[in-house]
């Protein structure tokens, strides 16, 4: 038995028909490439790799995915940089904007477990899924900038400053940035050299460029 074959059945279903929260169900099945690490001195990360090993313990052929920081319409991601990018003429980056992302379309994960769930092959693999570009933040924020055509001004704000306004953030019912959020911004959040991902499953990702492109034109 499978972890990926332990899953509920309405969620085989959303893998198959692409519908309802396909968001929230990848989230669930898919700990962030830098967010699972049973040896980090973060206690969040920490907790995230050490059940990473339970489900290995569990599972003695388990399909475990990676999958970097997911974007889509609508997303919690993108769409939002792209908001405050619009309302902020002026906008604080984390630190000095080197973190490393490799940001995946939520359809190339989808449609990878589902290709992964249907392999005839059994035995224990990690997949790690991102994106055909590797950016850092910096780049990221002015890549999207430039294909909504907004001339910005990017600014620096050290990580003890957003630890701190954070702190102030969670005392809100919806706090807009928490801890966890600034934790996961200091640590790279790429693929691993030679671990398999969306080529071994025959996907070619799609850029973010291209589906914002997409989602502008939509709009």
């Amino acid at each position: 038995m499978t972890a990926a074959s332990a899953l509920p059945s309405d969620l085989h279903r959303q893998l198959d028909d692409r519908g309802g929260d396909l968001r929230q169900c990848l989230n669930a099945l898919c700990p962030e490439l830098a967010g699972a690490d049973a040896a980090s001195p973060s206690l969040y990360i920490r907790k995230r790799g050490e059940g990473e090993l339970a489900v290995k313990a569990a599972f003695t052929d388990v399909i475990l995915f990676r999958a970097a920081v997911m974007f889509g319409p609508d997303d919690a991601f993108l769409t939002t940089i792209l908001e405050l990018l619009r309302r902020l003429p002026i906008y604080p980056m984390f630190g000095r904007g080197r973190t490393r992302l490799q940001p995946a379309y939520e359809e190339d994960v989808a449609e990878a477990i589902a290709r992964a769930l249907q392999r005839t092959q059994t035995h224990a693999i990690t997949f790690e899924c991102g994106g055909p570009c590797v950016y850092s933040y910096g780049e990221l924020l002015r890549a999207l900038a430039r294909k909504a055509d907004l001339k910005r001004i990017l600014i620096p704000l050290p990580f003890a400053a957003w630890w701190a306004l954070a702190w102030t953030a969670e005392l809100l019912p919806n706090p807009p940035v928490t801890r966890n959020q600034v934790e996961l911004m200091q640590v790279d959040n790429v693929c691993s050299p030679g671990v398999p991902g969306f080529a071994e499953l025959g996907i070619s990702p799609h850029s973010v460029e291209n589906m914002l492109e997409q989602t502008l034109r939509s709009r």
